[in-house]
């Protein structure tokens, strides 16, 4: 496997698109600056990519793999939803 330009420009842009709808997923407000959502984006597609594969449900296709990107996309909320509760505080009430 060879590594070109337009292959790392390609799994920036999928990244992206995989962060935003991870982001999307996930309900409630994210207190996150962007670059975080757009760095958990291409690492949940760099893993997802790994993860598909290793579980035989990545198929090299012409087109868009739909299995793959769900598996990105799921990484990705996961991702998401971890890291926005580890930055929430837990306020306690008083009666």
């Amino acid at each position: 496997m060879t590594v070109t330009v337009w292959g790392i420009i390609t799994a920036l842009v999928v990244g992206l698109i995989v962060g935003a709808l991870g982001r999307l997923i996930v309900p409630g407000r994210q207190n996150m600056p962007m670059w975080l959502h757009m760095l958990i984006g291409v690492g949940a597609a760099l893993l997802g990519t790994v993860l598909a594969r290793a579980l035989g449900i990545a198929t090299e296709t012409s087109g868009i793999d739909w299995m793959e990107l769900l598996v990105q996309v799921v990484l990705a909320a996961i991702a998401v939803a971890l890291v926005a509760g580890v930055g929430r505080r837990r306020s306690v009430s008083r009666y």
